[in-house]
């Protein structure tokens, strides 16, 4: 049984590929400058937030390990 993924659960394998990691990142960045532009400190603040959060959890995931889970569960 494959566990369930949460909101902030990025040991997913559609986050494997590097690029995705960078472009979420760069998203919730981009965003939050965009925020800041329109004048929305709030929105700006939450979203450089969660960008920091995104960037630390995507840095402290052991890829090897999500790797090999996904091929384990290819294998079932």
């Amino acid at each position: 049984m494959s566990k369930r993924p949460g909101f902030f659960d990025f040991d997913t394998p559609f986050f494997y590929p590097v690029w995705r990691r960078y472009a979420v990142v760069t998203v919730l960045f981009l965003w939050a400058l965009f925020e800041l532009y329109a004048g929305a400190v709030t929105w700006a603040i939450i979203f450089f937030g969660l960008g920091i959060i995104a960037a630390v959890k995507m840095y402290q995931t052991d890829w090897s390990a999500v790797k090999q889970d996904d091929l384990d569960d290819q294998e079932k």
